[in-house]
């Protein structure tokens, strides 16, 4: 008697019959979540079977379409100021979305552009998505930021609250490919560091890190071989490097 008191709300008569609705909805909620998860599951093997059809039926035309360099770079020249729009765009996107790699986007982009159009799309691209974060940053603090990242990450990283070697140290990571750049970015925006240098840093420090991704995808189109393996070891080897100054800055 005092079990059914407390599960009571006070003050609020129990309608006859609303126990046994309750007991009906407990019992039927389990058979519900079945038949959605029975629907999702369905509605996923279809999606993937559709998907296993299109990549049997497309793909290997495809792959063999962007093997020929020159009919890529035939398409982009057909499409002439909307292909490089469409460039920077997806390399704004990459920049704003701080968690997606952006070496597979510059890699696209020397392989379709060439080395010196691919690396002057990337850079351009850079420049206005590190001003929309730092801007919206700016305005909207750690709602923005705390989309992609955690309070902590700003704690390992404790030189951003040093003003004074803050830009110079920004300066060195973002030389160095392999440093968490996209994370740079979004916290300059949370310090007093001015737009200006910000920009800057993040522009002219990225050069690095793209170089050596368009002159490899630059010079396997072009059938360079040589370069292509010698710009992914420089890579590799910077990698290396960026992640070990990474640690050393936490």
């Amino acid at each position: 008697m005092m079990e059914q008191v407390e599960n009571r709300a006070p003050g609020i008569p129990q309608a006859p019959g609303s126990a046994r609705a309750a007991a009906g909805f407990e019992a039927g909620a389990p058979a519900a979540l079945r038949r959605k998860r029975v629907i999702a599951i369905a509605v996923l093997v279809v999606m993937g079977a559709l998907l296993g059809i299109a990549c049997w039926r497309y793909v290997p035309g495809a792959v063999a379409w962007l093997m020929d360099a020159r009919a890529v770079r035939a398409f982009v020249d057909q499409w002439g100021v909307l292909s490089r729009l469409a460039m920077i765009g997806i390399n704004m996107i990459q920049v704003v979305l701080a968690f997606l790699p952006g070496e597979p986007i510059e890699l696209a982009s020397g392989y379709a552009f060439g080395f010196w159009e691919g690396t002057a799309l990337c850079l351009v691209a850079s420049a206005l998505a590190t001003s929309l974060v730092y801007w919206a940053v700016h305005r909207w603090g750690w709602r923005i930021v705390g989309l992609f990242f955690d309070r902590s990450m700003l704690d390992r990283f404790s030189w951003l609250r040093d003003e004074r070697r803050l830009e110079l140290v920004m300066f060195i990571v973002f030389l160095i490919p392999g440093t968490p750049k996209d994370f740079l970015t979004y916290f300059a925006g949370l310090t007093r560091a001015r737009f200006l240098p910000v920009l800057l840093i993040t522009t002219v420090g990225r050069i690095p890190s793209i170089v050596t991704s368009t002159v490899a995808a630059s010079s396997f189109g072009s059938g360079n071989y040589l370069v292509t393996g010698i710009s992914l070891a420089v890579a590799v080897v910077l990698a290396l490097a960026g992640v070990l100054v990474s640690r050393r800055l936490r």
